[in-house]
């Protein structure tokens, strides 16, 4: 009989406000506190040290992006090591001189920085302007064997692309963090609110399915209207799903909160046993995938 295989992650879901010390301030102490509940392996959501500013076309912004390795990596290096722990944080990169992306940073409990996840997939509606601020990513799908387990990162809208998960997998991630910034634009909530959040829960719970694997998301929580009403209503609800889907852990609507989930991969590889996708997909007939729709 197999022992089992524990670990416990921790998402940070906060509130931000327009001065990025204070953002950073928070998620520390959010993060210290997470590590001395048992968090082993700790994830920030989307963009953390600023307000979502992707709500306008706006060229101020690109002053707030970092070079990575930069001030904001070197403190969570230096606080990845001193806890002990694995920190995945999400920043808005400067990468040269007008060429910025959208990045998630592992780093081990060493305080090693693992690698970077450039968001490959960028959106473009009301409100979420991403394609004037961020280059697609030039990373891949892959995964780092850290400490406490082999994870992968996928940003925000990565998570409605199943090849984007499927990759990950293969690569051999045990867990997939989704670091996020989603929300409802206020006149439309009454309306599509509803349905709008199932569906985001609904695909990525699919994807801890299809690939026998758990899934982490970090949202983000509160109101912001930095260019005025009506803004984004950020919908929270961080959660965590484990291979059958099932959601194992959930965080409030509205409070910040640390959300702990106990996780035992031993799980993957029971899953994958008993629903074995990965053994029978067929490979040769998926050719069709590469183009743009077939017709």
């Amino acid at each position: 009989m197999k022992t089992r295989n524990e670990i416990t992650i921790g998402l940070i879901q906060m509130r931000c406000q327009k001065d990025q010390a204070s953002n950073l301030k928070k998620a520390t102490e959010m993060i210290r506190l997470a590590a001395k509940k048992g968090a082993q392996i700790i994830s920030t959501q989307e963009l953390f040290t600023t307000l979502y500013f992707c709500q306008a076309e706006d060229h101020s912004n690109f002053n707030l992006a970092e070079t990575i390795p930069g001030p904001t990596t070197t403190k969570i290096s230096d606080l990845a090591r001193e806890l002990g722990v694995v920190i995945i944080a999400s920043l808005f990169e400067k990468r040269a001189p007008g060429l910025y992306h959208n990045t998630a940073v592992v780093f081990d409990a060493d305080g090693a920085m693992l690698g970077i996840y450039r968001k490959m997939h960028i959106p473009d509606d009301p409100l979420y302007y991403e394609k004037f601020y961020f280059t697609p990513g030039d990373t891949g799908f892959r995964s780092w064997q850290t400490k406490y387990g082999r994870v992968a990162v996928l940003v925000c809208w990565d998570q409605w692309f199943p090849e984007a998960a499927r990759l990950a997998a293969l690569d051999g991630a045990q867990i997939i963090f989704y670091p996020t910034a989603i929300g409802w634009h206020p006149v439309e909530k009454k309306q599509y609110g509803k349905a709008q959040h199932q569906a985001w829960e609904t695909i990525q719970r699919a994807h801890a399915i299809a690939n026998g694997i758990f899934v982490a998301t970090t949202n983000r929580v509160g109101i912001e209207t930095p260019y005025g009403p009506p803004g984004i209503e950020f919908w929270g609800q961080s959660f965590v799903a484990d291979p059958m889907g099932t959601i194992i852990a959930r965080a409030s609507a509205t409070r910040e909160e640390i959300l702990l989930a106990k996780l035992d991969l031993n799980l993957i590889e029971t899953t994958r046993v008993h629903w074995p996708f990965l053994r029978d997909r067929r490979i040769d007939a998926y050719s069709d995938l590469m183009k743009i729709f077939r017709s």
